[in-house]
């Protein structure tokens, strides 16, 4: 149950991204995934804050070079 509500809410985010850059496209996408990786995991809420801070930036510096 838990995977597709994951997988719902991934799917929502990035239904939304119409108007974003490849950059912002990976961010967001790295933010959820990290977020939900962190949450499925058991972990605190810092560190899925954590992880979803790192899959963010992780996320955009891979849509910026491919966008390049």
């Amino acid at each position: 149950m838990t995977k597709m509500i994951f997988m719902f809410a991934l799917i929502a985010a990035l239904c939304g991204c119409e108007n974003m850059t490849t950059g912002q496209k990976g961010a967001v996408t790295g933010a959820a995934l990290g977020s939900g990786i962190g949450m499925v995991a058991g972990g605190s809420f810092g560190q899925v804050v954590g992880a979803g801070l790192i899959g963010g930036a992780v996320g955009y510096l891979g849509g910026s070079a491919i966008d390049r």
